[in-house]
């Protein structure tokens, strides 16, 4: 049998090379094993590394929602050392801006900049700010919101997500969908999807099953309004197009099994009796099950979903796009990828700060946006950065940023400034850049498409806000600018200040030609600089 040994030895060897090899794979960095995903995808050579200058203005919008201020640009480009990128993104991810942004981006993203009705928005987002200052797990931040009803007063701020959607079944159930589990199911109410196959009509009724017992209760002792649920009510439906064929289902998440409901004796169902115009509390609630089948990590959906979102934020695209139509006739453009990230988000036990990192530290995020002239590229590939419109809050506070009401306000605090106080006192200055730049409210509020106004171009002209800002008060961009008695040297200040980068030697000849030619008239020229700069279409996209 001697001779059977080599053949043993050989598939012993394999073994061992694959194990040591798999242990080699788990050493290597997320950033790194993002970036050999993507190589592979890649057809020619990608877009060069970024500036230093246009990584600093993209990752400062994407993980704080707002342009570094001038310190802070100088303070980085003056940083030569050979991982200043790195410890930028670790400074920023320990910062309060990051903890404020991703506040922002949810408070958006789940509640679609719809007004206050029954969870005021300051306890809303105060929920959430702690949430991302504490890193809580995604799977936990979600269960938590699912969950709530409004009663507890510790946990009601949450429920904002059921009550201010007056509780109705069906505007919860497209919302949960497209939400956590990135499938758009709005078509598939009354039929199956016309245009996705995968998407069908008992799916939309699987989730509706877990909502349609919820209802608005006005609680006279609180006075306030809670998620109650009956604890009876099944799910019948008819597609438009199959007459008299009536279809049922209890509640089960899309491919999934089906729930069955313990059973109770007649007038036992309930916690206790329900005397007239009380809530009564069911003893099995569908709806909390809703929230530990969504969140569970044996739902593969929702972890893809919230990387594939995650992704989306921080790239400008998402692995899937669009990100809420995640079907087998749209693809993934890597789907090994989007399976090792969500594998890793779920072994992370959902560390949102850990993936959004790894995504700002690959060489894929940190590619310029600027190709070689009749140079093109595939978006999907991943092979240049992004162009992105700013959201209307980015741009609000970019231009606080930048035209130094943020450095006023702050400097009128003394010694000891305090930011929170400082964007709470400033936060009144966005809506209107909301109102004009936004999504109506309800409308999904993210989307890539940039079409300008008259209404925007009206209020960027002739806006008393703007107007304001580029006012000459101690600190402002004007000042700074107008205390640069070197034209060249104010030029830089202006461009430092707004664009987050030096002028080109020609724009620095033309705006020097500019100011001279204007000297009698400084302060209008340095605000009309301004203006163009603020206005400009470099301004107005992350890049």
């Amino acid at each position: 049998m001697s001779h059977l040994r080599p053949a043993r030895f050989s598939w012993i060897a394999c073994l061992c090379m694959l194990v040591l090899s798999s242990a080699a794979l788990a050493q290597t960095p997320l950033h790194q094993r993002i970036d050999q995903h993507i190589q592979k995808g890649l057809k020619g050579d990608p877009a060069q590394r970024s500036s230093d200058e246009e990584f600093l203005r993209r990752v400062y919008l994407n993980l704080t929602g707002v342009i570094p201020s001038i310190e802070e640009a100088r303070a980085f480009l003056a940083d030569k050392t050979a991982d200043n990128r790195v410890k930028l993104v670790d400074n920023l991810l320990a910062g309060d801006g990051y903890t404020r942004h991703m506040t922002n981006l949810f408070d958006v993203l789940l509640m679609d900049r719809r007004p206050d009705k029954h969870v005021q928005r300051p306890q809303w987002r105060d929920f959430l700010q702690t949430s991302f200052a504490k890193n809580k797990p995604y799977d936990l931040l979600v269960r938590e919101i699912l969950s709530a009803d409004g009663s507890d007063p510790k946990t009601r701020p949450a429920a904002k997500f059921y009550l201010d959607r007056d509780a109705e079944p069906n505007v919860l159930t497209k919302d949960v969908s497209r939400l956590f589990l990135g499938m758009n199911l709005h078509c598939a109410q009354c039929h199956d999807h016309p245009l996705v196959d995968a998407y069908k009509q008992d799916f939309y009724y699987g989730l509706l099953a877990f909502l349609n017992r919820g209802y608005l209760f006005a609680d006279k002792g609180s006075k306030t309004s809670i998620y109650a649920e009956k604890a009876e009510g099944d799910v019948t439906f008819q597609s438009v197009f199959v007459a008299k064929v009536t279809k049922s289902t209890g509640p089960r998440l899309p491919d999934g099994k089906e729930l069955k409901d313990p059973k109770f004796d007649k007038g036992q169902e309930y916690v206790k009796p329900v005397g007239k115009g009380e809530r009564g509390i069911p003893k099995y609630s569908r709806r909390a099950q809703l929230a530990d089948q969504i969140a569970s990590k044996d739902n593969p959906r929702f972890a893809r979903a919230a990387v594939n979102r995650l992704w989306y934020f921080m790239m400008g695209r998402g692995i899937v796009e669009p990100v809420e139509y995640d079907h087998p006739a749209n693809p993934p453009s890597h789907p090994e990828l989007l399976q090792m990230l969500s594998e890793e988000f779920v072994a992370s036990k959902y560390d949102v700060k850990s993936l959004v990192r790894a995504i700002v530290l690959t060489d894929t995020y940190q590619r310029t946006s600027e190709l070689p002239k009749g140079k093109e590229v595939d978006p999907k590939t991943f092979a240049a950065a992004s162009l992105k419109p700013v959201t209307p809050e980015q741009f609000a506070w970019s231009m606080m940023q930048a035209t130094g009401l943020i450095a006023a306000e702050r400097k009128a605090q003394g010694a000891k400034p305090n930011d929170a106080a400082i964007y709470a006192k400033l936060a009144g200055q966005v809506p209107p850049f909301v109102a004009l730049f936004g999504t109506q409210p309800g409308d999904a509020a993210f989307s890539q498409d940039f079409e300008a106004t008259l209404d925007q171009t009206l209020f960027l002209a002739n806006g008393a806000t703007l107007r304001d800002w580029l006012g000459t008060r101690a600190g402002s961009l004007i000042d700074r600018a107008n205390l640069q008695k070197d034209a060249g040297l104010a030029t830089e200040e202006m461009y430092l200040s707004v664009l987050t980068r030096l002028p080109t030697a020609e724009e620095r000849k033309e705006v020097v030609d500019y100011l001279k030619r204007r000297e009698a008239n400084r302060l209008t020229a340095l605000q009309d600089l301004a203006w163009a700069l603020l206005t400009s279409a470099e301004f107005r996209f992350n890049h």
